[in-house]
């Protein structure tokens, strides 16, 4: 790993940051305590809420750990086509005995009020998502002593990255479950994204910072595998979701391995910009129609998302999930650091092996 990295976390395991309640205190601690990197999700949260969560991490661990940001987005929806998708999940309303969501209830996800804490009370980490921060917000927090890492899912996003000051890019993979973190959401790109190992190489060409690697990673040898093609790390988010720590509903956690669940798909049906989840009905019922609308599609679906969960019913839920589902352990999330260590230490003297042949 670079040096950067390693001394912050000993072996080269993030846990990605999940918005959505599934990356609680108790999660990252655990990442943290065995060599890894916890992470925080800020998204969908208030300031207070991430500063309380920040306080109580602290409170069950003294390791370094990350907190994730979404970037505010700019507004380009279509409000007409905002207003069909809504008379569209009419019905999904009335099943579920709920009123739809506000899509006007904020876009920024209370960015700068977020950024004040972390400016006041630095964390070791904050990396960010949907697109790159300004100079001046990196500048700033390395004044206060925080490393920033940022999302790219292309080597020119990469690069955008570099040229902002970051210290690291994490390589998001089209396989990575949850929302892809493109810079700018334009859905004639949909279904175009670059598979892991291939969009690794490029941006490993393409800048001098240290890369990580996320999407769809599951087991040690794959960690060997995007640190061979030139990654420093992996970051791990399905993975962790059926952890004993993660914050993740049951329903989720069991739907990873459940046979009814075959397939994921990029989808917008939930948040209005793409996201990757296991197919069920309402991603099969919706999907097609979901306007490019972030973050109004999320505010219109988060009540019929929660009435869901109250419900029992998976088949409402957004199930985020990276193409390796399948491989999903249901372990402490301490014990599944030191088995992908082990795994990982494995693959590496195997690979020794061949190359001494």
């Amino acid at each position: 790993m670079s040096s950067v990295l390693t001394d912050l976390f000993p072996h080269p395991i993030v846990q990605a940051p999940m918005a959505g309640g599934v990356s609680v205190p108790q999660l990252a601690a655990a990442v943290s305590d065995a060599g890894g990197l916890g992470f925080l999700a800020a998204g969908y949260k208030t300031a207070d809420g991430m500063y309380q969560e920040i306080k109580q991490l602290r409170g069950l661990t003294s390791r370094p750990f990350g907190v994730n940001l979404f970037l505010p987005q700019p507004e380009t929806a279509d409000p007409a086509a905002v207003d069909v998708y809504a008379h569209q999940l009419a019905g999904e309303a009335s099943w579920y005995e709920t009123e739809l969501g506000d899509p006007d209830s904020g876009r920024d996800d209370g960015y700068d009020a977020k950024l004040a804490v972390l400016l006041d009370n630095p964390v070791p980490v904050v990396s960010f998502h949907f697109g790159v921060p300004a100079r001046e917000v990196i500048d700033s927090l390395h004044r206060v002593g925080t490393l920033t890492f940022v999302t790219a899912t292309t080597a020119e996003e990469a690069r955008a990255v570099e040229r902002a000051g970051a210290d690291v890019v994490i390589a998001q993979g089209v396989e990575a479950g949850g929302h892809q973190g493109t810079h700018r959401d334009r859905p004639e790109t949909d279904g175009s994204g670059i598979g892991l190992l291939s969009l690794v190489a490029q941006v490993r060409e393409s800048v001098g910072i240290p890369v990580v690697a996320a999407g769809g990673i599951m087991r040690g040898g794959q960690i060997a595998a995007v640190c061979a093609a030139g990654a420093s790390a992996a970051q791990l988010g399905t993975a962790f979701v059926a952890a004993h720590e993660s914050g993740a509903h049951a329903l989720h956690k069991e739907a990873l391995t459940n046979p009814l669940y075959a397939r994921t798909e990029l989808t917008r049906a939930f948040t209005g910009r793409p996201a990757r989840a296991l197919v069920n009905r309402f991603l099969r019922e919706h999907g097609p129609y979901a306007p490019a609308a972030y973050p109004e599609v999320h505010h219109l679906t988060a009540p019929l998302r929660k009435a869901a969960a109250q419900a029992g019913d998976a088949q409402g839920l957004a199930l985020w999930a990276g193409q390796g589902h399948r491989m999903a352990r249901e372990l402490p999330a301490g014990q599944l650091v030191e088995v992908l260590v082990a795994e990982l230490a494995a693959a590496r003297t195997a690979l020794s092996a061949g190359g001494a042949r």
